[in-house]
């Protein structure tokens, strides 16, 4: 009798250890993350010049990457003013290259998977915005440091990696613009949330690309109108920003504008559905472990009056 409760026992305990592994399967599978399937050629790791050989290896192990695997870039301060400098201070970009970033194309209409470490300002939809407002629409991307820096750098990274991969020059204009995107985005998230910050921007992109040419004056009533949508005050140097902004992103094809705006939301959409799998997922493990508990502990009261 003792033997056929330590088996039950047994057999629920493995149940419980098989928990964890089984879940982290099922986030793999539903978040396709796959990256030991991609082409090299798709791929690109950027290690910023001025981190040590520790700090190299810390990243590629971030990366789940062994070095080697990945042709390798490295990014020199001087690449990051020439993609910045026209729309982030010296004081931000600094004078030390350290941000590293993973970045793999992906089939057109994928979308953009984003993931940072380490990363104290840029946020995941900061970057996703600004890469598709640049021209880059499908891609898993990575950015990381060694230790807190705000992430700015990163976004050179990936126009580097994205270049030197694909053998293409990205159109100046946008990526002037997607550079302006996550400064503005950025500093707005500090005053509003972050929140606030790319709703606004989202809304009034989908506008500037529906009503096309706009009077400076309509820009910003336009901005205060769509700001009033989600209760948000904005004072008048905010309006300023996002007019300057509006104006830049006006000198692009208002085409590409809409496809931005309707891939962001396809991607933000899918990622909303994996969660929801997952979870669900997770929530039947869950049910099936409890059943198997209150199973054990029947077996186990009529095993002990036995």
């Amino acid at each position: 009798m003792n033997l056929l409760k330590t088996g039950i026992k047994a057999f629920y305990t493995g149940c419980l250890r098989l928990l964890p592994a089984i879940l982290l399967c099922a986030a793999a599978f539903f978040s396709m993350t796959g990256k030991a399937c991609a082409d090299a050629e798709m791929r690109r790791c950027v290690m910023g010049a001025d981190m040590t050989d520790e700090q190299k290896a810390e990243m590629y192990s971030v990366f789940g990457l062994q070095p080697g695997e990945v042709p390798e870039i490295t990014l020199t301060n001087s690449d990051e003013r020439r993609y910045l400098e026209r729309s982030i201070s010296q004081a931000v970009i600094g004078t030390r290259s350290i941000s590293s970033v993973y970045l793999e194309l992906l089939p057109k209409g994928s979308g953009i998977e984003v993931t940072l470490h380490n990363i104290t300002w840029c946020t995941e939809e900061m970057y996703r915005n600004a890469l598709q407002t640049a021209g880059i629409d499908s891609a898993r991307l990575y950015v990381a440091a060694p230790f807190p820096v705000s992430g700015t750098g990163g976004l050179a990274g990936v126009y580097l990696a994205y270049e030197n991969m694909t053998g293409e020059t990205l159109d100046d204009g946008a990526v002037q613009a997607g550079t302006q995107e996550l400064t503005v985005t950025g500093s707005l998230a500090d005053e509003i949330g972050e929140e606030n910050s790319t709703s606004i921007i989202g809304d009034l992109k989908a506008l500037w690309a529906s009503k096309g040419t706009m009077t400076d004056n309509e820009i910003r009533q336009t901005i205060r109108q769509t700001a009033d949508q989600y209760h948000v005050h904005l004072t008048d140097a905010q309006v300023e920003q996002l007019t300057a902004l509006s104006k830049t992103l006006s000198r692009l094809d208002p085409d590409q504008i809409r496809e931005t705006v309707e891939s962001v939301q396809g991607t933000m959409e899918r990622v909303s559905e994996a969660k929801e799998q997952v979870s669900g997922f997770a929530q039947r493990i869950g049910q099936l472990m409890e059943s198997l508990r209150q199973l054990l502990d029947r077996l186990t009261g009529l095993l002990n009056r036995a």
